[in-house]
């Protein structure tokens, strides 16, 4: 065992075993520490971390405080006066839509209704003419559908469902209708999508009451905390965007204020949770600054589908390889919380086990973990971008694309690009909280009276030098 670097601090003896050794470990790794012939036992239970020393406290508010200040100053310099307005296209999400219902459906011939147009030539070779001589023959529905809001609510409207449309309609089924107001009066309103609003919050509801189930007081902070994080988004990051502000500079704005707020939140204000968040800051401006060279680098553009071209040509001033480069540290950030927390945890959770191990002990200890950790997490990025990209890739293996040419078209290039600077992000940042949490601990200053032990709670705690 690593000899003591420190004498033995009071607040930092074992726990009594009536009492909470700390938060625990975020992940159930299970090890043992043979320190001071007592052999304590790595604890998994749920109380509060045993406080740090006022010097200690002292130290690492000197590099926080700062740093909460200056996201506090980004907000207020660059929080926007809400998203720009601008004159609707008509074009895919940019619609104005209403509520509606189908009120009846019944079945009619398709050639009564036109619902297809045959080639002239009468070719049927191509994939189009196929399509269209089978809609001609099938038996389509024809949807009675009453708009339900707006200024039009009880307007009603047919719609022509073929019978090879991927979306068919019921009676009595909510609809959203899209409005076009320059189209003859009869071609105004057509069917856009199907409400969905029922299925999505009652699953809502049931994660919501899963989290407050299994997670209790910590449940009902996670979800309040993700609430904060949406709003941040909605109301901070993609307004200001918008606007024409920097993407990659509000990105990192926006993110600040989300690990801050959500593991404060979550985690308490500690010195455990400060050096997570130390931790988390460090490997976002890796993932920043990987993101940024590989993309430029790689002559990303950002703009590779029909979302993102229509981004661009409403607002042509937004630099799309920095919404891009936003993307990457939004989206790492959620799963750099969970691996920064976990790895302060185990550290704390090994000194209180073993108060006498120093930070090298504590570091190869508390590496070993995270390394189960990076194999599990890699993975699970991987297969999330691979499962999000599932239906691109199918159009790739249609092709018969060899594989570096699937890997070199832009759309594919991007999801790579996000998930590896993101995955080396992740991967740095088990090392870089774990030695941090080592040395923080480790160089915590003993309180005075000689190291008697103290109790952890239901005493009062000598005062810090």
């Amino acid at each position: 065992m690593t000899s003591p670097q420190q004498p033995l601090e009071p607040h930092h003896h074992a726990p009594d075993p009536g009492h909470g050794a700390g938060h625990g470990a975020g992940h159930g790794h299970g090890h043992g520490a043979g320190g001071g012939g007592g052999g304590h036992g790595h604890s998994h239970s749920h109380g509060p971390a045993a406080p740090v020393s006022r010097h200690l406290r002292k130290v690492i508010a000197a590099i926080l405080i700062p740093f909460a200040a200056a996201v506090v100053v980004g907000l207020a310099v660059l929080w926007p006066g809400g998203t720009p307005a601008h004159e609707r296209t008509g074009v895919g999400f940019d619609r104005q839509t209403e509520q509606g219902e189908v009120v009846s459906v019944e079945h009619v011939d398709c050639k009564d209704v036109n619902a297809a147009q045959v080639p002239p030539t009468g070719d049927t070779s191509t994939p189009e003419g196929r399509e269209a001589v089978n809609s001609q023959q099938g038996q389509c529905e024809k949807a009675t559908v009453e708009v339900t809001s707006g200024p039009d609510k009880g307007r009603r409207f047919v719609e022509i469902v073929q019978p090879d449309a991927p979306r068919q309609l019921h009676e009595g089924q909510g609809v959203v209708v899209a409005y076009a107001p320059d189209a003859p009066h009869d071609l105004q309103y057509s069917v856009t999508d199907v409400n969905r609003k029922l299925p999505l919050a009652l699953l809502a509801g049931i994660f919501a009451v899963a989290v407050v189930v299994v997670g209790r007081m910590r449940g009902v902070m996670a979800l309040i905390a993700l609430a904060v994080s949406f709003l941040v988004l909605t109301y901070f990051i993609l307004p200001a965007i918008l606007e024409g502000s920097n993407p990659l500079v509000v990105a990192v704005v926006g993110s600040s204020a989300i690990m801050l707020l959500a593991l404060y939140m979550c985690h308490g204000l500690s010195a455990r949770t400060s050096v997570a968040v130390l931790g988390t800051l460090i490997s976002l401006l890796l993932i920043g600054l990987l993101g940024s060279l590989f993309i430029g680098w790689a002559s990303l553009s950002g703009n590779t589908d029909d979302n993102t071209g229509l981004i661009h040509g409403l607002y042509p001033e937004i630099d799309m390889s920095g919404l891009l480069l936003a993307g990457i540290i939004i989206g790492s950030l959620g799963v750099l919380d969970d691996v920064t927390v976990t790895q302060t945890s185990v550290v704390w959770e090994l000194h209180q086990a073993d108060p006498g191990m120093g930070p090298r002990g504590l570091y190869r200890a508390g590496i070993r973990i995270g390394r189960d950790h990076i194999a599990s997490v890699v993975n699970t990025l991987v297969l999330a971008y691979a499962g999000a990209a599932l239906p691109l890739l199918l159009l790739f293996s249609i092709a018969r694309s060899s594989m570096g040419t699937v890997a070199n078209s832009e759309l594919v290039a991007e999801e790579i690009v996000r998930t590896l600077v993101g995955s080396i992000g992740l991967v740095a940042s088990v090392p870089v909280t774990t030695v941090l949490a080592a040395l923080v601990v480790s160089a915590d200053r003993p309180a005075s009276g000689g190291g008697k032990p103290a109790a952890v709670r239901g005493g009062r705690r000598r005062r810090a030098k």
